[in-house]
């Protein structure tokens, strides 16, 4: 089924980072298809489905910004006396990490002032719309989910407020429900512009056949812009269900 939703999202700053980049965080000249699917999973997420994004538009210049800020080189370890599992087995260890040891100062070249309009529509993995329901048509299904969506992205209401690659760069976002609403991208965007490699998503394996080790497959295309719309391609694995 392709029964989509318009949402046109935007902020003062976003950094969607580029996998290359080991050192300073580089951003992508415009918004990667899995950083779109987390703002629509922030408004409204079920296991029961999967947001597929359609179309990307750019809506306002791109443009670059340098900022420092302060990160932590290391992370509270998962193993270990006082690791996070042994937090988790005895509530008397309190797992924890002393920030100013491990502060670090690092520079990102990050977007300024972005626009966008993301194009979606929904996978249905489970015909089941709530946990314990019985299965519905496909279409129906589809359609109720559609309908919670739009409510609460009408209503500015989310799981956790959405953002641009960082938690300090939030995202407002708007519902476009008619046609006649729809904003059109700067003129400065006109014309075809290759974008080169872009991060598409990440396929997430459970397991392996022979061993059960969790693993991430990233997932690129050529991302093409044509007037400031950004066509992205199906993908290029399948959705389990």
């Amino acid at each position: 089924m392709n029964y989509g939703i318009t949402l046109k999202v935007s902020g003062d700053y976003a950094l969607f980072s580029r996998p290359e980049m080991k050192v300073e965080r580089v951003s992508y000249d415009v918004m990667t298809p899995s950083a779109a699917r987390g703002v629509l999973e922030a408004i409204y997420w079920k296991p029961q489905i999967r947001w597929i994004i359609d179309e990307i538009t750019v809506l306002k210049p791109i443009r670059f910004t340098n900022i420092r800020r302060n990160e932590i080189s290391s992370k509270i370890p998962v193993k270990g006396k006082s690791g996070v599992n042994a937090g988790m087995k005895d509530p008397t260890i309190t797992p924890h990490m002393a920030v100013d040891q491990h502060r670090q100062q690092r520079a990102s070249l990050v977007l300024k002032d972005v626009a966008y309009l993301i194009k979606a529509h929904i996978a249905v993995l489970d015909r089941r719309v709530e946990k314990g329901s019985e299965p519905v048509p496909e279409n129906e299904a589809v359609g109720k989910h559609l309908d919670m969506f739009k409510r609460r992205a009408r209503k500015g209401q989310a799981f956790h407020h959405p953002y641009f690659g960082c938690r300090e760069f939030p995202v407002d976002f708007e519902l476009i429900e008619n046609e006649s609403d729809l904003p059109t991208p700067d003129t400065s965007l006109h014309g075809d512009k290759d974008l080169g490699y872009m991060l598409h998503d990440i396929e997430f394996e459970q397991e392996h056949s022979t061993k059960k080790v969790k693993s991430t497959v990233p997932h690129f295309f050529r991302a093409q812009m044509s007037n400031g719309i950004i066509t992205v391609p199906e993908l290029p694995f399948p959705i389990k269900k």
